[in-house]
């Protein structure tokens, strides 16, 4: 009788083993959770329009002058375009660099000065464009219905150029000229506008910035009838600024990795 029932238990355990080994096959696997990718770094692009003003002309010649009187200076609109990469630490602070191309812009300027109290006038033409690049934070003060109002700061470095000057002195009938010429700057920058979130990834943006670009200069100005160009006097153009009003976009690189698999065999 004890024989018989080891015997039993031994075959119930040898039936029982690769029943549960195959029932442990038929469970299909769960595939690993997916993985977050770019996390909250993200791509930018702008488009604007610039309004760009400069503070004062310079030119050594003044010194010569009896009395010099600028009348005009001034630079009409340009577009610029900009990209930049950045990372959100968190719901309210951010943080990008950008790289930009600011257009042509087309200066007109004209000086009234006295010699010997003779008067006569300098009427100036040039093209001016940058290259800057800029570090910036921002504060997103909150978000209402997907809207979300920013204030922001920015520092960098602009490389202006001016090119094409000329300078045509009607009463004396004389004209100059001067090659281009570029130059570093520090640059800085304050933000304010707002964005929207289109989709989870996108969010568009309006805003308006106040730029500080530095100075510029031409090359060196000479007398169409004087090719050696006696005294070197390039045109210096002091403290230029612009009121810049941009569109953009940002594209949020986070999101679910695409994991790809084959289901389990399930044995019937």
């Amino acid at each position: 009788m004890g024989r018989l029932r080891i015997s039993t238990l031994i075959g119930s355990a040898l039936f029982v083993l690769p029943t549960a080994g195959a029932l442990a096959a038929d469970i299909p696997s769960i595939p690993p959770p997916p993985v977050l990718i770019g996390g909250s770094w993200y791509l930018r692009g702008d488009i604007g329009l610039t309004n760009q003003s400069v503070g004062s002309l310079f030119n050594v010649l003044y010194d010569t002058a009896d009395s010099v009187v600028n009348v005009d200076k001034g630079f009409d609109s340009s577009p610029f375009v900009g990209i930049g990469i950045g990372y959100r630490y968190n719901d309210h602070l951010r943080f990008d660099v950008t790289g930009e191309y600011r257009g042509a812009a087309s200066f007109h300027g004209l000086d009234i000065y006295t010699n010997d109290s003779v008067p006569a006038t300098d009427d100036y033409t040039a093209t001016k464009k940058e290259l800057t690049f800029l570090a910036n934070a921002y504060w997103d003060i909150g978000t209402w219905k997907g809207i979300t109002p920013f204030l922001g700061a920015g520092i960098g470095a602009s490389y202006n150029t001016i090119s094409d000057f000329r300078d045509v002195n009607v009463p004396n009938l004389g004209v100059a000229y001067a090659a281009s010429a570029s130059s570093w700057n520090l640059a800085w920058a304050l933000y304010a506008g707002v964005g929207y979130q289109v989709t989870p990834n996108l969010t568009i943006e309006a805003a308006y910035r106040y730029i500080d670009l530095g100075n510029a200069h031409s090359g060196d100005i000479c007398a169409y009838d004087d090719p050696s160009c006696g005294t070197y006097n390039p045109m210096e153009f002091r403290h230029i600024t612009s009121q810049d009003f941009k569109l953009g976009f940002r594209w949020a690189l986070g999101g679910p990795s695409q994991q790809s698999y084959y289901p389990p065999v399930v044995k019937y």
